[in-house]
């Protein structure tokens, strides 16, 4: 889908994916507007002072609040929806806040969309989401569950909804490598497991993903990326080659390895070059063109441990180098 000519929002903003998302559609659409909608001043100030496009709107609000989306989505062709409480052990001690920000916010971004008439909406999900075990991950599943089902609300041919399901972002909040860094110095890494596995994925591909899934979809679906996994102790030794690793075991909510796709979701999924994608198992709302993919075999998994493509030394330095870039 081009965006040229189109009113395109995006919730949170003025996060790590947003401010990316932002860059690449200004240098390669042409977009009629690109609504950043967040709830923090001083970023949205710090970013139209980066991004000072004609195109370029900044509306102050929070997913929670129903009524303001509805005001923020007249006229809005296309929304990606990014906002959301992500930090593990936050959304563990504000419980209810992260129900109110991922799930209840999820619900009121769908309906004020419908109520709108917005064309497309796509939301950003996470490995977290499949086979939860903790709040922020079960939160994201619960709202994967609420866009991929709401198109039975829209109809056949009004508000389409689907989301885009990827793995660790180099560059965004929370990421381990500066961590890392900071730990050099002082000549002692901690890692939780020496086994722990991982899904990488630049901020740059994430976008080239979201901007592809808005392409192709047709209300549903969800959009797996095909992106490499590496081995947490191989990010250590990179980074700080020489130094004391000590293992500190698997904190509370963390799991040894994380899933894309599950077992029970690849029954139906479908495999393209350079993505998978998950197609809805209720899909009232009509049929579906999908063409030129393939089934999965029979107990498929994506896993970060079983994948077939890994980073190598090479790579992890280039994401050292590209994640300091972000920071």
């Amino acid at each position: 889908m081009s965006l040229n000519d189109k009113v395109v929002l995006i919730t949170g903003g003025t996060g790590s994916f947003g401010k990316k998302f932002t860059e690449i559609v200004l240098r390669e659409f042409s977009p009629k507007k690109l609504i950043v909608f967040s709830r923090d001043e001083l970023k949205q100030y710090e970013m139209n002072q980066k991004y000072s496009d004609p195109s370029m709107r900044y509306f102050i609000g929070d997913v929670r609040d129903l009524d303001r989306l509805k005001l923020a989505f007249q006229g809005v062709d296309v929304v990606v929806h990014a906002a959301a409480m992500k930090q593990v052990p936050i959304c563990e001690y504000n419980p209810f806040e992260a129900v109110k920000t991922n799930v209840f916010g999820a619900q009121n971004v769908i309906e004020a969309a419908m109520n709108c008439g917005v064309q497309k909406v796509l939301a950003i999900s996470t490995d977290k989401a499949v086979n939860p075990i903790n709040l922020y991950g079960a939160t994201k599943l619960c709202a994967e569950k609420l866009f991929v089902q709401s198109n039975s609300y829209s109809g056949e041919n009004a508000t389409r909804f689907s989301c885009a399901r990827y793995g660790n972002v180099v560059g965004s909040r929370g990421s381990v490598i500066p961590v890392f860094i900071q730990q050099r110095e002082l000549g002692r890494i901690t890692v939780t497991d020496e086994r722990m596995t991982r899904f990488w994925i630049t901020l740059e591909q994430g976008v080239r993903l979201v901007i592809n899934a808005l392409d192709q979809m047709h209300g549903g679906e969800i959009f797996v990326p095909k992106i490499p996994s590496m081995r947490l102790i191989d990010l250590a030794e990179s980074i700080a080659s020489g130094c004391e690793v000590s293992t500190i075991g698997i904190r509370p909510g963390e799991k040894l390895h994380e899933v894309l796709i599950s077992r029970d979701e690849a029954r139906s999924t479908v495999e393209f070059d350079d993505m998978f994608i998950v197609q809805p198992e209720f899909p009232w709302w009509g049929s579906h063109n999908l063409s030129g993919g393939k089934s999965l075999p029979e107990g498929f998994e994506y896993s970060s441990d079983n994948n077939s493509h890994w980073l190598s030394s090479e790579d992890i330095h280039r994401v050292i180098k590209d994640e300091q870039t972000e920071i």
